[in-house]
C-alpha cells in the first residue's frame, strides 16, 4: 500500500476517529486504526465493539491496499510532520514508512485482517435531521443521562417518534430531560443510544442546517453526518415511562431570568465541595426567590427577583443538577412550575415546549 495525503485532512480524521478506538483491549488491532487505501480515497476506520467511527479523505494512490496502525503514535506523528503532504508506505510484511518533507518514521503496523469487522445494518429505518436541530436536541438531554449502570437502559437516551413529533429523553434516577421537535416522518419509532455515541455524533455535528441521517436498525444505529459514519449498539430493556413522570398542573409558577438565576445559584454554591455537601435551599414568595446554603464552611445567602403566581414553597435541589437544568434551558427565561417541597420542579422555556427539565428536590432538615 502507498499513498499520499494533505496533512490537515489526515490530522483531523484521525483526532475524530480515534475517540472510537478501544484504550482497554486484550485485541492489539482495536487500539489501531484500519486504514484502507482506494482508487483515488483513503477511508479510515475505528472500533471498539461497541462503537464504530469511519470517514473518507481524498488520497493520490499508488498501490491499494489496507494495514491498521496504532492510533495514538499514528495522531501523533501525523500532527508533528513538517510538510503539508504525508506519504505512507506498507510493505508486505505490514512495516508501515511515514515520510514527510525530512521526517522520516518506520512503524510496526498490524494485519488488515486482525481488525474486527463492523456490524451491518438490517431493517434499517431511514430518517433525516437538519444538523444543528440534532446537536441542538443532544446538547439538551445528554447530561442527563444515568452514569450508574444500575439499570443500563438509562445510560443512554431514547430517541421516540409519535404523530410526527421526535422526542430525544434522558433520565437519572433524579432528573429528566426532554427535547421534542416536530419532525417528516410518519411513523411511529422507539430506540435507545448509548451516551457514549450521542457525545461522538454531537462532537461531529456543524451548527449548519446540513441533513444528517440516521438509519435505525433491530440491534445497532448508524448516523451519516458528512463525510463521517457512526456506529453503534443500542440498548436494550424497559424505558421509564417518562410521559407518566410528567406533573400535568403546578401549584406555584415562576418566570425568571437564566441568566441571573444560574449566577445566584453559583454564588451560594461556592461553600459546596465535594467533602461537603448541602442542598440549595429555595424560598420561593413574593416575587422572589431567596437562596440559602450552609456547610461546614460557612452559610451563604442570596436572592433573586421573579414573576410569580400560586402558592409559597420551600425546597431543596442538588446545586448541580439545578445548575445543570438552567445552563441546558439555552434562553433567556424559564417557565418553573412547582406543586410542593417534595414534588419535582419543571423547568420549560418562556413560550412553547421544545424542552422540558424536571429535577427532583432534596427533603429539607429543619434548621
Amino acid at each position: 500500500m502507498r499513498f499520499s495525503v494533505n496533512k490537515k485532512e489526515i490530522a483531523e480524521a484521525v483526532s475524530n476517529i480515534q475517540r472510537a478506538v478501544s484504550t482497554k483491549t486484550s485485541i492489539p488491532a482495536l487500539e489501531g486504526i484500519l486504514l484502507t487505501a482506494g482508487e483515488d480515497s483513503l477511508e479510515l476506520c475505528a472500533y471498539d465493539l461497541e462503537l464504530g467511527m469511519t470517514t473518507v479523505i481524498p488520497a493520490k494512490v499508488s498501490e491499494a491496499g489496507k494495514s491498521v496502525l496504532s492510533a495514538k503514535l499514528f495522531f501523533d506523528i501525523v500532527r508533528r510532520t513538517p510538510d503539508d503532504t504525508i506519504t505512507i508506505s506498507v510493505d508486505e510484511k505490514n512495516m508501515a514508512s511515514i515520510e514527510s518533507g525530512a521526517s522520516r518514521f518506520s512503524i510496526i503496523g498490524i494485519p488488515a485482517a486482525e481488525f474486527p469487522e463492523l456490524p451491518k445494518l438490517s431493517d434499517s429505518t431511514k430518517l433525516e435531521l437538519p444538523g444543528n436541530i440534532l446537536k441542538s436536541m443532544i446538547r439538551q438531554t445528554v447530561f442527563a443521562v444515568a452514569e450508574s449502570d444500575a439499570k443500563p437502559i438509562h445510560q443512554g437516551s431514547l430517541f421516540n417518534i409519535e404523530n410526527g413529533a421526535l422526542d430525544v429523553v434522558s433520565v437519572d434516577g433524579y432528573r429528566l430531560a426532554k427535547r421534542t421537535e416536530p419532525i417528516a416522518f410518519n411513523e411511529n419509532l422507539s430506540f435507545v443510544v448509548p451516551g457514549k455515541a450521542l457525545v461522538e455524533v454531537m462532537k461531529l455535528l456543524k451548527d449548519t442546517e446540513d441533513a444528517a441521517e440516521i438509519s435505525a436498525g433491530q440491534r445497532h444505529i448508524l448516523f451519516k453526518i458528512g463525510s463521517y459514519t457512526v456506529i453503534s449498539s443500542l440498548l436494550e430493556g424497559e424505558f421509564l415511562n417518562y410521559k407518566a413522570t410528567i406533573p400535568a398542573t403546578s401549584k406555584t409558577n415562576v418566570t425568571m431570568r437564566t441568566r441571573e438565576a444560574i449566577e445566584s445559584v453559583e454564588r451560594v454554591s461556592l461553600l459546596i465541595t465535594d467533602r461537603l455537601k448541602s442542598p440549595v435551599r429555595c424560598l420561593f414568595g413574593d416575587g422572589e426567590i431567596k437562596l440559602l446554603c450552609t456547610t461546614a464552611m460557612g452559610r451563604a445567602s442570596d436572592q433573586l427577583t421573579v414573576e410569580m403566581e400560586g402558592d409559597e414553597v420551600e425546597i431543596g435541589f442538588n446545586n448541580r443538577y439545578l445548575l445543570d437544568a438552567l445552563r441546558n434551558a439555552e434562553c433567556d427565561e424559564v417557565k418553573v412550575g412547582l406543586s410542593g417541597p417534595l414534588s419535582p420542579m419543571t423547568v420549560r422555556p418562556k413560550e412553547g415546549d421544545s424542552f422540558l427539565f424536571l429535577v427532583l428536590p432534596v427533603r429539607l432538615k429543619n434548621e
